[in-house]
């Protein structure tokens, strides 16, 4: 963990860092030609030195500087110094930093600069005598050796380093999409509780209320059945709370939360007896075969259809309205309707169009099928009264 935190201060700081290591050398390398008295040493060393400082945050920079200050100390023919470790440096730090055309080209010019420094003492040292030409070779090759190890190094170092800012970048990609993954599954999961709540809720209070209005009404003239139709109102209200509970407690992912399955094909009965209960006249018919099962979301659908439906008709179809429920199986899927006798013509226009907009019991619905790859009509019927349709597929998968 030390480590880690040192190397990520060096590379959040660099040009500190490199300044640093700037005055460690120019005090070395160009502090003692001053010291000694040679000034134009000391200043070409400065000049050699300094732009070391930038050789990570400005390379190219760095680089240009160091090889006109070279050419110039070759030009003026002064001294190899010491503060000449600087072209190695700034080599590495083209390679490892600096674009691929400032890379090349400073590996170009080291090289080119290797020669002439040798060209240059060998004219000096050596015209007495052509004995020192092989010497002459051999350093030239040892320059180069320097150069090309500090320029691999240097590269090496420069695909370190893409690599890791590919992962970082990566990692930060998957992040995001993570974090958008999450949003759509979070925007998904609320749209499926509203769903939840609007099924549990509007078939049960639909259910009291329409018990409510009868037995407000039936009670003056026979008081049993008030007493039974506020049974019905107490169980259904019950029935609705311990719904409830169990959403909520999946949602909380309390531990005694219930785990009742949720509710299918074969519990269509039983939603049918509680609809006849509130006196509605429901006929129901299944067709055809199964050529398979549907999935446990596709009958929940199933069923959630129906339930709706149903629950319309209570609302609005009005009095002595009578409806009937249908499962018609065939070889792409199950074909579902509910259809009633009410007054649903009277109150959307008569076409073959859905119900534009519709309210959020029928865009529930819509949302609930679609998720299966289905289809769902809903529109008022020719003869009076309202249609649902809906079409689930077989699931292949």
């Amino acid at each position: 963990m030390v480590m880690h935190s040192l190397y990520e201060w060096f590379r959040r700081h660099r040009f500190a860092v490199d300044f640093a290591a700037m005055s460690v050398l120019w005090l070395l390398a160009a502090g003692f030609a001053l010291a000694s008295g040679d000034v134009v040493a000391g200043v070409v060393g400065t000049l050699l030195v300094v732009p070391l400082a930038w050789r990570r945050t400005r390379p190219t920079m760095a680089g240009i500087i160091i090889a006109a200050v070279a050419l110039f100390q070759w030009g003026t023919g002064i001294q190899p110094l010491p503060a000449d470790v600087a072209v190695v440096l700034v080599v590495y730090a083209l390679a490892a930093y600096g674009p691929r055309w400032a890379s090349i080209g400073g590996l170009a010019l080291a090289l080119l600069g290797a020669i002439l420094l040798v060209t240059r003492f060998y004219t000096d040292m050596t015209m007495e005598t052509i004995a020192s030409l092989p010497y002459a070779a051999l350093l030239v090759v040892m320059l180069w050796f320097l150069v090309l190890f500090a320029w691999t190094l240097g590269d090496l170092t420069r695909t370190r380093r893409l690599r890791e800012e590919a992962l970082e970048g990566r990692a930060h990609r998957l992040e995001i999409e993570q974090q958008q993954e999450r949003a759509l599954a979070a925007s998904d999961e609320r749209a499926h509780i509203a769903r939840e709540m609007h099924d549990i809720v509007a078939h049960s209070l639909s259910v009291i209320i329409t018990q409510a209005d009868g037995a407000r009404y039936a009670a003056a003239a026979d008081p049993e059945v008030a007493i039974t139709t506020l049974k019905t109102i107490s169980d259904t209200g019950r029935s609705s709370l311990q719904e409830m509970r169990r959403l909520l407690g999946v949602l909380r992912g309390a531990d005694e939360a219930s785990t009742r399955p949720l509710p299918g094909l074969g519990d269509i009965d039983e939603l049918l007896l509680s609809v006849r209960a509130l006196g509605l006249d429901v006929a129901y018919a299944v067709g055809g075969a199964a050529r398979r099962r549907l999935p446990a979301g596709a009958e929940l659908t199933v069923y959630r259809v129906v339930q709706e439906g149903l629950t319309n008709v209570l609302k609005h179809a009005g009095p002595n309205a009578t409806a009937s429920v249908a499962l018609d199986w065939n070889g792409r899927g199950l074909r579902v309707s509910v259809e009633d006798d009410g007054r649903g013509a009277a109150a959307y226009p008569l076409d073959s169009k859905p119900v534009p907009g519709g309210g959020n019991g029928l865009r529930g619905m819509s949302e609930r099928v679609k998720l299966y790859d289905g289809e769902l009509h809903a529109k008022p019927r020719a003869g009076g009264g309202f249609a649902v349709a809906a079409f689930i597929p077989y699931s292949e998968a």
